[in-house]
């Protein structure tokens, strides 16, 4: 009996081809003159040549074959191109979209702060006058003014009745 894993597994790689780089992926082809080893671009490059050299040794249907080839590899070629730059607008589109949005939230906070400034009224501050106290003779020689620090305590503290004192009474 088979395990569910081993299943699992070979299905594992089944879709890899639209997220793998297919521009720098390197390819084993099987042409008729054997392997062509390579990215897409140097696997077309290699069928073209090889179709020039056919048809300059008067073999049209070796030149016909090479530049079927090689029209396979430049429709991957292609077609990973149009991918990538689906992608590409995609997250330039999603960059503006996120870009529009911070600076919306720019432009509110700053339209909050500013509406808080104008609506805040001006408050003026009004300062009482200051009225001097009343000199003592001392003090007017020294010119300073009496102050309630400079004034000395003259409360006294009321005896305490300790608990024994309670007690008795």
């Amino acid at each position: 009996m088979r395990s569910p894993n081993k299943s699992r597994s070979r299905n594992k790689n089944h879709n890899r081809r639209s997220s793998t780089n297919v521009i720098n992926r390197v390819f084993d082809s099987s042409g008729p003159d054997g392997k062509v080893r390579g990215t897409p671009q140097q696997i077309i490059e290699k069928y073209q040549t090889l179709a020039r050299d056919a048809q300059l040794a008067g073999d049209r249907v070796a030149s016909e074959n090479f530049m079927q080839h090689a029209e396979h590899y430049i429709r991957v070629l292609g077609e990973a191109q149009r991918e990538m730059n689906q992608r590409r607008e995609q997250e330039e589109a999603r960059r503006r979209e996120q870009q529009a949005q911070a600076e919306a939230a720019r432009a509110a906070q700053q339209k909050n702060r500013e509406a808080e400034e104008t609506d805040q009224p001006d408050v003026a501050v009004e300062i009482p006058d200051v009225i001097p106290a009343p000199l003592d003779a001392q003090d007017e020689e020294s010119g300073l003014v009496e102050t309630p620090e400079s004034k000395p305590r003259s409360r006294r503290r009321k005896p305490s009745t300790s608990n024994n004192d309670q007690a008795a009474e």
